[in-house]
């Protein structure tokens, strides 16, 4: 048999000459392989014949039922309007009978793994435990290679390298680093999928801080205080002392002097505190 295919004609399979006589024959397109260009792709399925009277039918997708595609019909058509590589995978179509066990066929829609989702960089504590992933999207799934930069080379890395621990998920691989050392670990990670259709990689970079990273902040808001306590105890120190009242003065001027005098330590006092305010406004602003 042969259908209508983007403008041609495409030859579907058919069940070989040992099926039984009394199961359901099922034609369907040949295997799809998604390229860049984005044409269109129709996937067929046809129920040539059965002795059994059909109840509905379907498409599932990788084992989920496609929506809007149940229904009572023999011949089963699904059609990509820009295919990608998320819409590659297993897709099958399910005939459903009445008192009859139901019947299937396969379709497989190939592409590239592309990945979707990974960690551009990670940044860590020395002693801590780092975590990279890359998932994807592709079919069929593909194998996962992880690799570390070392001397301009990418070497591969494996469960028994050390601290490295790799789990992989069809679509999904994850890279745990235990207790990491700032003298190893550091550096470019690179994870690659690799099918049957092509391979695609992405770096992620691990940057690994000392352990006392986190007191940082903190000794710098002490070496401030230190630094403001230094400048105000050498200003005190060099401040000119008040000029003591002499002896042989009488009481009237000695009031009036007492009087300036306290007024110039208030002066001096105001001058002092915003002097010091001035100062320690302009630490933060270096420390900032």
């Amino acid at each position: 048999m042969i259908f209508r295919y983007q403008g041609g004609c495409r030859a579907l399979r058919s069940p070989g000459p040992g099926a039984a006589q009394n199961e359901p024959r099922i034609v369907t397109s040949e295997e799809v392989i998604i390229r860049e260009t984005l044409l269109p792709v129709t996937l067929q399925c046809n129920l040539t014949s059965s002795s059994h009277t059909l109840m509905h039918s379907y498409r599932t997708k990788n084992g989920v039922e496609l929506t809007t595609t149940r229904k009572n019909a023999s011949n089963m058509e699904h059609r990509i309007n820009k295919p990608r590589a998320e819409d590659s995978g297993e897709y099958h179509c399910m005939y459903h009978f009445v008192r009859a066990p139901k019947a299937n066929a396969t379709i497989e829609v190939k592409a590239a793994p592309d990945i979707t989702g990974h960690k551009r960089s990670e940044n860590k504590n020395e002693g801590q435990d780092a975590m990279m992933y890359c998932k994807s999207v592709g079919y069929p799934h593909p194998e996962w290679i992880w690799r570390k930069k070392e001397n301009c080379v990418f070497l591969d890395i494996y469960n028994s390298s050390g601290s490295f621990f790799i789990i992989n998920k069809e679509n999904y691989t994850e890279l745990n680093i235990m207790t990491l050392q700032i003298t190893e670990d550091p550096g470019k990670y690179e994870c690659n999928a690799i099918n049957s259709i092509g391979c695609v990689s992405v770096l992620t970079v691990l940057r690994v801080r000392s352990h006392l990273a986190p007191l940082w902040p903190f000794l710098g808001i002490l070496a401030e205080i230190i630094i403001l306590v230094v400048i105000i105890v050498v200003y005190e120190k060099r401040k000119r002392p008040d000029e003591a009242p002499d002896d042989d003065e009488p009481a009237g001027p000695m009031k009036t002097n007492s009087t300036n005098n306290h007024k110039d330590k208030n002066l001096r006092q105001r001058h002092k505190l915003s002097t010091t305010y001035n100062l320690f406004r302009f630490l933060k602003t270096v420390a900032t």
